[in-house]
């Protein structure tokens, strides 16, 4: 049993963890590193292999202990690099050493093993990118370089969460998986982001004559994908072709993108977002509505506010709320939300509809 043999073994094997970081030339391994996060993790491990599936509180202390590693090599210095390769050499060390002593190890038990590395570089290297984020935030220097910077972190962590994919170390179904997905979702979150609150800071605005109907036709396009890649439905209304409204277009789908991956993000397992529009004689109103169960009395308003996070999933920096606001008034427009308890929420953009040009007469 796997579980005897990591019990039994967990000197020999810290110790060989250790000697691999030791030995490792990239990334260059220090010695805080090497005491930290590895003997945690073997003790989890073992009680995870205890006798069929782990149990959600033992992956959830996997995921705790990982978190918490994460953050530490990011206040050392360390890159989301050593983070990947300290729990991969905690595995092939594992496997190394049972296969030398030709300790019997089932499918299943090796299934656990996987699943387990899986979550824990998963959440390690999540908290690692929040963190990076959240301190280059708090400086204030969220600016060409440092994006370019912030891109490169998302798209190394994509890369590495691929190669262990590519190796056949994780399933693609697993937490690793899902991690390169949310590392692709943060670049293009982080590109739309960036160019909307450039413009806004700048005052650059480009007001045209747009077609809500387009603009909705290119929510859902996007939306679409989305929704299909996390299992969710989506509905779209219909929209009234004559309807249209004088923004800056570039600011305005940013605002009803982030809205939509608010409502993505949120909504329970298996949910439904709906994105509607309604016209009268004088107003736009978009809504987006989705499951995410509803909110505390009173919080609504607090949704809006700068690096305000709900939930337990704590990607991204709660700024998308925020700033959607500030692109909707910065087009004339009311962005509000109202809770369904017990449901969810709906998101409200309420924007002036443009009147029909008057039709020239010619007098005789």
């Amino acid at each position: 049993m796997l579980h005897e043999f990591v019990t039994a073994n967990r000197e020999e094997l810290i110790a060989r963890t250790r000697t691999r970081v030791v030995q490792r030339r990239s990334p260059r391994p220090t010695q805080r590193e090497i005491d930290t996060g590895i003997p945690l993790f073997l003790d989890q491990l073992a009680a995870a292999l205890t006798g069929g599936p782990p149990s959600d509180e033992v992956i959830h202390a996997i995921g705790e202990t990982a978190t918490i590693h994460g953050g530490y090599l990011l206040d050392q210095g360390l890159t989301v690099s050593q983070v990947v390769h300290d729990y991969g050499d905690v595995c092939q060390v594992v496997t190394q050493l049972a296969h030398e002593s030709d300790a019997s190890i089932t499918t299943e038990e090796f299934h656990i093993l996987n699943r387990c590395l899986d979550d824990a570089i998963a959440q390690a290297v999540t908290e690692h990118t929040r963190r990076r984020e959240q301190a280059i935030l708090d400086e204030g220097t969220m600016r060409s370089g440092v994006l370019a910077h912030e891109l490169r972190n998302c798209l190394l962590a994509a890369s590495l969460g691929f190669q262990l994919i590519k190796r056949g170390n994780v399933a693609t179904s697993g937490s690793t998986g899902a991690m390169v997905a949310r590392n692709h979702e943060r670049m293009s979150s982080l590109i739309q982001r960036s160019l909307v609150e450039t413009r806004l800071e700048a005052g650059i605005e480009y007001r045209e004559r747009v077609s809500v109907a387009a603009l909705i036709e290119e929510a859902e396009a996007d939306g679409s994908m989305e929704a299909a890649a996390r299992n969710l439905a989506l509905s779209v209304g219909t929209v009234d072709a004559s309807a249209k409204v004088e923004v800056d277009r570039q600011i305005l789908a940013g605002a009803i993108a982030n809205l939509m991956q608010n409502a993505f993000k949120f909504t329970r397992p298996n949910g439904h977002i709906s994105l509607k529009t309604s016209v009268t004689a004088n107003r736009v109103l978009i809504d987006v509505e989705d499951e995410c169960g509803g909110l505390p009395p009173g919080k609504a308003e607090e949704l809006f506010d700068a690096f305000h996070q709900r939930g337990d999933d704590r990607s991204g920096l709660g700024l998308g709320l925020f700033i959607s606001r500030k692109g909707v008034e910065a087009n004339d427009g009311l962005l509000r939300v109202r809770d369904v308890p017990g449901h969810g929420c709906i998101f409200t953009i309420d924007l002036p509809r443009m009147t029909a040009a008057p039709v020239a007469t010619v007098e005789s």
